[in-house]
């Protein structure tokens, strides 16, 4: 597990997951796992390197990503997922989706920060 405050994982954000897994297969040298995503939203990729997880692929889908472009996303090791939110909002960050629970992966949060970046929070597992 990566320390609190420091970035422990990247994922790319994508319309096209199986053209993604093809160009980052061959080029990096990527395999790919399937995790089914909760309530049937679709497949969650998990790149590897060898028997090591390197990255994620989600898929975008639905109206609350029509004017996202395709991008990596971050996120960041933090001791306790709810207490840093609170903070956070406290000193003008804001929650940009309610904090969820991802089984076997860790407790997560999107956040906004005062001047408009947005990375993802997350306590793991």
């Amino acid at each position: 597990m990566a320390g609190h405050g420091t970035f422990c994982w990247n994922e790319l954000m994508t319309r096209d997951p199986k053209k993604a897994r093809d160009f980052y297969g061959p080029m990096l040298g990527w395999t790919f796992d399937p995790m089914p995503m909760p309530d049937g939203h679709g497949t969650y990729w998990v790149a590897k390197q060898g028997d090591k997880p390197s990255a994620g692929i989600f898929e975008m889908k639905g109206d609350e990503f029509a004017n996202i472009p395709t991008h990596w996303f971050s996120y960041i090791e933090v001791d306790d997922v709810d207490k840093r939110v609170a903070a956070a909002t406290k000193a003008g960050g804001k929650l940009r989706r309610p904090i969820f629970d991802v089984a076997g992966v860790g407790r997560i949060a999107i956040i906004e920060d005062p001047v408009g970046a947005v990375v993802g929070w997350m306590t793991t597992a």
